[in-house]
């Protein structure tokens, strides 16, 4: 069964160039792994400093092994010290 997972985040604007950078890397990262299928980050209209960003993936299993990997770690952390927060993720199935 393959999921969805939300990731929303709020960009300050003197970082967004630098965490733009990272979501590219990410993104390209994560291609690579096993059971990603795509995904989509959207800009919110009325307040265009949250983001939100839809990642799909053929189990929550290869989601799981993702979202723990040293790789994927070493990018959240970067991301989660310019963001200022911790990143939420939501996972819905289809």
């Amino acid at each position: 069964m393959t999921i969805k997972v939300l990731i929303k985040r709020s960009i300050p604007r003197n970082h967004a160039n630098e965490l733009n950078l990272l979501f590219v890397q990410l993104r390209a990262a994560a291609m690579k792994q096993k059971g990603y299928i795509g995904g989509e980050t959207l800009k919110r209209v009325d307040s265009p400093e949250e983001s939100l960003v839809i990642s799909r993936w053929q189990s929550i299993e290869d989601w799981s092994r993702w979202l723990v990997s040293t790789e994927r770690q070493e990018y959240q952390q970067n991301i989660d010290a310019l963001v200022g927060s911790e990143t939420k993720f939501e996972i819905y199935e289809n």
